[in-house]
């Protein structure tokens, strides 16, 4: 009972110190803010349930990104994830002059970094989380090796092209005079 009493503690300072990161890490893969609950509530139970296999090689920082990462590729290969693409997809394709944005959501994609933002979500997954875990998050080519599982001189190829295709998705922006 003491035993279950500590892990509950512990994965509520957990949750206190990297819920609100986590969840906009997800976001950033699932791109829907109901559904990012949703995983961002997995993630936290699996922490939960894996705590006592945590072995402190790497940050608990990076071990918790690891698993948000894993969770949001899960839920992205799901018959769910591909479904919610796939409406939004004909649905924005059958109506593509209704904005439904609120005012706020007009007012904040005219900034610079909402539009940096913006262009980071239009990049394929591989290159997507590079950028963010590197340039968001502040993460290092060694721990985003890590806790992706791939080479480090793969994380750097993947991160210039990441970065082009960036820079490509800008400069065509500027030049439609967004």
């Amino acid at each position: 009972m003491e035993e279950a009493k500590v892990s509950q503690e512990t994965i509520e300072l957990i949750m206190d110190q990297y819920g609100d990161e986590i969840k906009r890490f997800v976001y950033t893969y699932v791109k829907n803010h109901a559904d990012t609950d949703d995983v961002t509530q997995e993630v936290f139970v699996t922490v939960y349930q894996k705590l006592h296999t945590y072995k402190g090689i790497s940050s608990l920082r990076s071990w918790i990104y690891s698993i948000a990462s894993n969770k949001s590729k899960d839920y992205l290969r799901s018959w769910k994830g591909r479904n919610q693409r796939l409406k939004e997809k004909l649905y924005n394709s059958q109506e593509p002059m209704i904005d439904n944005r609120s005012p706020e959501d007009i007012s904040s994609r005219k900034s610079e970094s909402s539009e940096l933002l913006n262009q980071v979500l239009q990049l394929p997954l591989k290159y997507r989380e590079l950028i963010i875990l590197y340039y968001f998050k502040d993460f290092s080519i060694k721990e985003i090796s890590d806790l992706l599982g791939e080479k480090e001189a793969t994380i750097r190829t993947r991160l210039a092209r990441g970065r082009q295709r960036l820079k490509f998705g800008i400069e065509r922006g500027e030049q439609d005079g967004r």
